[in-house]
């Protein structure tokens, strides 16, 4: 059996198993798990390796590119805002932004940026890849376009585009790049090893991921919407192999991190607004979380989605509780949140498949830990 490092409570040896078979079968070549329960971490281990040549093991301190794991930082940020009555979720989005209100956008909610109901889930201009990293760019783009769906009826998948728009909200509010504040806000006390904008100086650290086989669409619908989605710019992992990338702040997609500090932030979700002994949140801080922004078919991925506040919900395609969220990343990684049992449970690997926000690897985690805890 693969080699697991790090610590495991004994009754969560099926999470230990189930990753060291993972590993195994040549499913995953390096990755790492992290359970925390009531803000304490009672998995946290990692094997494999950093590349497929085998060249160097998977360390506890390795870092890979999480995509849109990502996107939980974000929606941590504008929860602590919120909880600190600087920004309000119903408010126009004009009110911090106010060149956001051309295109017929002025009555567009904070809340329809966090739950994918904008009609902004991709740039109408081109986009070229390396353009992601140009900020001013990126964001005034989206705050001149027309909506492409009618705002609030429906979700549509913002897999770029989200960051941009959530962190230009953030930026008016407190002056800083959502990277900077994440960090200070957010990571800093938590002694959680996440970046988003990654520094050079972190370089030697990171697992480049392994690009994922192409993705299998006989029977999914191709949608134009879908099309302007994710191929402009066409979505390449290999761009994260790239200092560009690194350096930007794309906070949708290019956060490195490890299942530890993944599951460590995560905690304080799961925790009410307190983790560790460190409380971010007001204990009703994580309740925006629970109004639900859509139910049904997302215009874009096409699959049932039933969105919160940011994170996704229960619902068909992701039965959890009643008080849990989630979302993964593209590839496969993956954070599930349980407030009813104050746990985090999260997967982070650099072997990706096609699937865009997680797959059986990651729910195989998540079983067995429901197991143990059960």
């Amino acid at each position: 059996m693969a080699d697991v490092d790090g610590t495991c409570e004994a009754r969560f040896d099926g999470v230990r198993k189930a990753l060291a078979a993972s590993l195994d079968s040549g499913a995953d070549v390096g990755a790492s798990v992290a359970v925390y329960l009531h803000g304490e971490p009672v998995v946290d281990i990692w094997g494999g390796y950093v590349d497929e040549a085998k060249s160097a093991p998977w360390e506890r301190d390795t870092l890979t590119n999480v995509w849109s794991t990502t996107k939980t930082m974000t929606f941590v940020c504008a929860l602590l805002l919120a909880d600190r009555k600087q920004l309000d979720f119903h408010a126009p989005v004009a009110t911090y932004w106010p060149e956001f209100a051309q295109g017929g956008k002025e009555a567009i909610e904070v809340r329809h940026l966090m739950g994918h109901t904008a009609g902004l889930s991709g740039w109408e201009q081109p986009i070229a890849p390396e353009q992601l990293a140009d900020w001013e760019l990126c964001t005034s783009a989206l705050a001149a376009q027309v909506p492409w769906w009618e705002p609030g009826s429906a979700s549509g998948y913002h897999a770029l585009t989200q960051g941009y728009l959530i962190g230009e909200v953030v930026r008016r509010i407190t002056g800083d790049s959502i990277g900077a504040w994440f960090a200070q806000e957010v990571a800093k006390p938590l002694g959680a090893d996440f970046f988003i904008g990654l520094p050079e100086s972190e370089d030697g650290r990171v697992s480049n991921v392994i690009p994922p086989p192409p993705m299998n669409v006989e029977g999914m619908e191709v949608t134009e919407l879908l099309m302007k989605t994710f191929m402009n710019p066409p979505l390449d992992a290999t761009m994260a192999h790239h200092g560009w990338w690194r350096r930007a702040e794309i906070p949708a997609a290019n956060g490195q991190g490890n299942a530890r500090s993944v599951a460590a932030i995560q905690s304080v979700i799961a925790g009410r607004g307190k983790s560790a002994g460190v409380r971010l949140l007001s204990e009703s801080g994580t309740d925006p979380i629970f109004e639900v922004q859509a139910d049904g078919t997302d215009l874009v991925i096409g699959l049932p989605t039933r969105f919160g506040m940011g994170y996704g919900l229960s619902s068909e395609t992701m039965p959890i509780g009643p008080r849990a969220c989630y979302w993964g990343g593209y590839g496969g990684s993956l954070i599930v949140i349980d407030q009813d049992q104050d746990v985090a449970v999260s997967y982070v690997m650099n072997r990706m498949e096609s699937g865009v926000v997680g797959d059986e690897r990651g729910a195989t985690i998540l079983a067995e830990t429901m197991t143990a805890l059960a």
